[in-house]
């Protein structure tokens, strides 16, 4: 239970989330051309380089390209949780947090690309949220209907099998929900009828 636990909760899940992306972008080798300001520091340009990938495009590959990895890194909590509240808030959190931080940066140290450009990313980033949180929401309610199925069959079927072993004491007329070879109430030996009733089944 407490492994379960673990991997249930936020961090793991998010650092989880935030490898498999890394992954994905570092995997195809996907960048960005940003045109930052010139003033800005070396050390500055590559946190908000790295930060950009996970977010930003500037072409149609880098679109269907992000859109694919996100939608991918949201089914996670989807499958863990199979709640589709703490499935959206889990994936909102995850991309709130690079995309947060690259409008700070941005705004901050490199404010002429911030005000260049913010308009257009910033509605995309709207956008690919609302739809984070539709899959979300969409395909935990499917997994919980799949999985409220799956139960619901497997109870009828264990009530099948039950309904199938009732034996019932000719002697006394007691039921029992086993097959007992005596019965509590009279004593009378019951293997020897279960065996004659299944003698006459066959």
């Amino acid at each position: 239970m407490k492994i379960i636990e673990v991997f249930r909760s936020r961090i793991i899940i998010f650092i989880i989330q935030i490898l498999l992306l890394s992954l994905l972008i570092y995997g195809i080798d996907y960048k960005i051309d940003i045109s930052l300001d010139e003033d800005i520091s070396i050390e500055r340009e590559k946190i908000i380089q790295i930060l950009a990938n996970y977010t930003l495009f500037d072409n149609l590959f880098g679109l269907n390209f992000l859109y694919t990895s996100w939608i991918l890194v949201s089914l996670i909590p989807i499958f863990i949780y199979s709640n589709w509240k703490k499935a959206y808030s889990m994936n909102l959190m995850t991309f709130f947090f690079p995309n947060f931080f690259l409008y700070v940066f941005l705004r901050r140290y490199s404010r002429d690309y911030f005000d260049s450009n913010f308009q257009f990313h910033f509605l995309h980033t709207i956008l690919l949220g609302i739809v984070l949180v539709g899959i979300s929401i969409g395909f935990s309610l499917i997994l919980s209907k799949v999985i409220q199925f799956k139960t619901e069959t497997q109870m009828e079927d264990l009530s099948t099998i039950a309904s199938t072993i009732k034996v019932v004491c000719p002697n006394c007329g007691i039921e029992f929900e086993s097959i007992p070879k005596f019965c509590y109430n009279c004593n009378s030996n019951l293997s020897l009828i279960i065996k004659d009733k299944n003698g006459e089944e066959e």
